[in-house]
């Protein structure tokens, strides 16, 4: 996916497009880690943000645990 580098403010910075945020569960305001791997980079989603997905994902889990339970046999 490509995206382009832009002038915002006095900075640079590029516009992630909606569907990564909503795969991703981003908002404006998430801190998101860039990771420099040699010759190439990646945004992966912080700490903080991985937690917060967690806990929507447990409370999915509570709300249909026999649900799950059941899948899983």
């Amino acid at each position: 996916m490509n995206v382009t580098i832009r002038k915002i403010g006095n900075s640079e910075g590029v516009i992630l497009p909606k569907e990564l945020l909503r795969r991703y569960k981003l908002k404006a305001g998430d801190v998101v880690n860039l990771v420099d791997e040699g010759d190439k980079m990646s945004l992966q989603p912080s700490e903080d943000a991985f937690e917060r997905q967690m806990r929507e994902a447990r409370k999915i889990m509570d709300r249909y645990s026999v649900a799950l339970q059941k899948l899983a046999e």
